[in-house]
């Protein structure tokens, strides 16, 4: 018996489509494949025209290093601006701190730790503003170098600064700043200039010292009721809150630099940071830490151990 097909052809979005009436399971298979083929055609014409005719998302334009500069279009006028703010933003914190130690708003040892804690970490927070390469790196050392000056100044004794003396000495004696304070001015200069934003060495030694070290003096003499048997003036709370605070701040830090496209996610480094914020803690919970500074021992097994794992 004959079969009889009337095809009729019509057009649906720009695309022809063939409608059959019979019963032929071979027209079928073609008139399926021919649709399939147009479908494939038009979905490639449109990727095609989507890829050409629109900007490139913003995500992308975030994760460039520029994204959080001042003055993109000048960068030497961008570097000065940025080196300014940061510089308030340092000085204003450490001028929050000493009114609160005048004041007494705080015990003096737990008002030493805030600006422990703080002060690098809004150092950190502000080196987004600055291009990369020399230039950015010298302009955004340009306040902690500034502030060793004022560290040697204050301690011996040629300028006078109680309050400073008061927010940053643990005894109120201004040759307390010979050590601690100018080791801490000393490490954030040194990650500004030799490893800068875009090495993980530099993220780690700035929040172990700050976050780290700062945390483990907060939490240990509030909880650290168990002593360590090695050195009976710190504790494992101390030790544990060391290496959990300096750990995830370098996190922390991680995907801040990460957005902006500084460095680059991975597990590898996540796993570094963890290595070297455990070292950290073990070194400073010795008893030389605090024969020597614990300021200086952080800071010079930050910078060792990083180099041997990132």
């Amino acid at each position: 018996m004959a079969v009889t097909i009337h095809a009729q052809v019509f057009r649906v979005s720009s695309v022809k489509l063939l409608r059959l009436d019979g019963h032929s399971s071979v027209h079928r298979q073609i008139i399926s494949r021919i649709s399939r083929l147009s479908f494939a055609s038009s979905t490639f014409r449109f990727a095609a025209a989507t890829s050409t005719n629109f900007p490139k998302s913003r995500r992308d334009s975030m994760t460039s290093p520029s994204a959080a500069m001042l003055l993109p279009e000048n960068p030497v006028l961008s570097d000065i601006c940025a080196s300014a703010v940061s510089a308030l933003v340092a000085f204003s914190g450490l001028r929050l701190w000493e009114e609160t130690a005048k004041r007494g708003l705080f015990d003096q040892k737990l008002n030493r730790k805030l600006v422990h804690i703080s002060i690098g970490l809004l150092f950190l927070i502000c080196w987004p503003l600055f291009s990369s390469g020399t230039r950015g790196a010298i302009l955004a050392s340009l306040t902690p170098g500034i502030n060793i000056i004022r560290m040697i100044l204050v301690g011996s004794g040629i300028w006078k600064d109680e309050a400073t003396v008061k927010s940053m000495s643990r005894y109120g004696d201004r040759r307390e700043l010979l050590k601690g304070p100018l080791y801490y001015a000393a490490t954030i200069t040194v990650a500004n200039l030799i490893y800068w934003r875009t090495s993980p060495i530099a993220i780690a030694a700035v929040c172990n010292l700050c976050a780290g070290d700062g945390f483990a003096d907060i939490v240990g003499r509030r909880l650290g009721r168990e002593k360590l048997p090695y050195n009976p003036n710190k504790s494992i709370a101390g030790s544990i809150a060391m290496a959990t605070a300096g750990f995830l701040a370098s996190l922390g830090f991680m995907y801040y630099f990460a957005s902006f496209g500084f460095i680059q996610f991975n597990w590898e480094m996540v796993f570094g940071f963890l290595v070297v914020s455990i070292a950290s803690a073990i070194v400073e919970s010795l008893p030389i830490s605090t024969e020597l500074d614990d300021n200086l021992t952080v800071t010079l097994t930050s910078i060792l151990v990083g180099s041997l794992v990132f």
